[in-house]
């Protein structure tokens, strides 16, 4: 192993993309499952899922976009 630190960077970046993308599917299925119990409304579960996921996808872009941009400006040096 070159650099074990490296390593453990991209490990803790993994983790955070998956955190960033499940717990706000989580917590707004959710909501809508407590919604459809609540009020009857089976479709507020799907619309806040999709919201849910588009929150995660948000999250991800970014705290991946200075990654990227550190990454594009090392390889064109």
């Amino acid at each position: 192993m070159k650099n074990p630190r490296k390593v453990f960077q991209a490990l803790t970046m993994i983790l955070q993309f998956g955190l960033n993308m499940i717990v706000p599917i989580a917590i707004c299925m959710a909501l809508g499952i407590w919604l459809d119990k609540k009020y009857d409304m089976p479709w507020v579960i799907l619309v806040l899922f999709f919201a849910g996921a588009l929150a995660g996808f948000t999250s991800i872009y970014k705290m991946a976009k200075p990654f990227m941009k550190s990454e594009r400006k090392r390889h064109e040096k």
